[in-house]
């Protein structure tokens, strides 16, 4: 059984709602006309540091981080909600320093990090002073298994040195991006997953070429920005390794399972949002002589949207549940589980919104060629579905296996 909210979190979901309501959603149209006001491609608008100064004046700052002290003191399950609040509007999280990739390097850092490792980078980070990325995918191979990495990390006395190409680096293009986290191979002749290390590589350091942006199907998430980089020879000191040689995929695991369920809590509000937008257009347009709210095809359609919504909703909270008390390793199934459906139930909700503008959906005036092309991204990103379906299907086929007796095989 899913417990119910507490009372802190019900508290932080009144605050959280009612400063939307007062700062964001006012401003959601001066943000877009700001990042768009120059002539360079990634810019931060003015409008968000300001937003962003108010959020953390009313204490709404850095309330992710589970059962740690630079956290809210929320569980994952109190966390749910506000994520969902925030996805409504696309850039809200990182008003509040919620926002991906920060909080998942946040948690990295928080859980493994040395202590001078948290005084250099967490702390700005905590602080909302900086931004980071986090670069494992890799144009050459197939990167959604993460043995395939090819870049390599090669001890050189006192130093670690990269060699490599990425890309899908996210914030790579913000411009207060200050730290990379990069996952490569320290020993390929070590077991399978403990070939991988991560370290921590400064944006400034030399031998690191920005080859492109990447458009998503049209769009270059701006300020963030998906970068292809290349690493030739990039030097850091030794100690810039995270937790040890060989611990990237332990670390992976500790930052995968929160970050997964971060996206899903977000995309749960962002489905809310263009369920309003296309009940209200519905609503509001006629056509071959009554409003299209009375047409049988859109009853079907928004009835499936809010069932599915609201079955996500539940999975979703049974997940962070889990991960709150047994742990991210034994939620491991339910984790994937909402993140197949959350991103699929995204792509549903957003292409009936597409359709419910007619022309307008296809236009940028309504944002939703935006919404679809994000909820497409975000299903490729943290894994695809294949990936996520093996391992829930493993775990289902491990429950019925026959029991292995000493010395036979089943």
């Amino acid at each position: 059984m899913i417990p119910e909210q507490s009372a802190k979190s019900k508290a932080f979901v009144d605050r959280l709602q009612a400063f939307m309501d007062a700062h964001l959603y006012p401003n959601e149209a001066l943000y877009e006309e700001q990042l768009h006001a120059g002539p360079e491609k990634f810019r931060v608008p003015p409008i968000m540091d300001e937003l962003k100064a108010k959020a953390r004046a009313e204490g709404l700052w850095n309330l992710f981080l589970p059962h740690s002290e630079n956290g809210a003191g929320l569980s994952n399950l109190d966390y749910a909600p506000l994520a969902e609040i925030m996805g409504r509007v696309h850039f809200a999280s990182e008003v509040f320093n919620c926002s991906a990739p920060d909080t998942g390097n946040m948690e990295v850092l928080d859980r493994y990090g040395t202590e001078a490792q948290k005084e250099r980078w967490l702390k700005p980070l905590l602080d909302g002073t900086i931004r980071s990325s986090y670069c494992m995918t890799e144009p050459a191979v197939a990167s959604s298994d993460a043995t395939n990495i090819e870049t390599r990390i090669e001890r050189d006395g006192d130093a670690y040195v990269i060699n490599g190409r990425k890309w899908w680096i996210t914030n790579a293009y913000h411009p207060n991006t200050r730290i990379f986290i990069l996952m490569g191979k320290t020993d390929p002749s070590a077991p399978r997953h403990l070939q991988q290390s991560q370290i921590l590589i400064p944006t400034d350091t030399p031998g690191i070429t920005w080859i492109r942006p990447l458009p998503v199907l049209g769009f270059f998430d701006e300020p963030k920005g998906q970068a292809e980089l290349l690493f030739e020879n990039v030097r850091v000191p030794a100690e810039n390794i995270i937790l040890g040689e060989g611990r990237g995929f332990e670390i992976s695991q500790g930052r995968l399972g929160p970050g997964r369920i971060h996206h899903c809590m977000r995309i749960l509000g962002q489905c809310e949002r263009l369920l309003e937008m296309t009940c209200r257009r519905l609503l509001s347009r006629v056509a071959f002589g009554k409003p299209l709210a009375s047409q049988s095809v859109w009853h079907e359609r928004v009835a499936e949207a809010r069932i599915h919504i609201n079955m996500a909703r539940l999975l979703t909270q049974r997940a962070a549940h889990l991960m709150d008390t047994v742990g991210n390793k034994e939620a491991r199934s339910e984790i994937s589980q909402i993140k197949v459906a959350a991103t699929r139930i995204g792509r549903m909700v957003a292409e009936i919104a597409v359709q419910a503008h007619g022309a307008a959906g296809l236009s940028s005036d309504q944002g939703l060629g935006y919404s679809y092309t994000r909820m497409q991204m975000l299903r490729m990103g943290d894994g695809p579905d294949e990936v996520h379906n093996k391992v829930i299907s493993r775990i289902e086929f491990d429950k019925y296996r026959p029991a292995r007796s000493e010395g036979h095989a089943a």
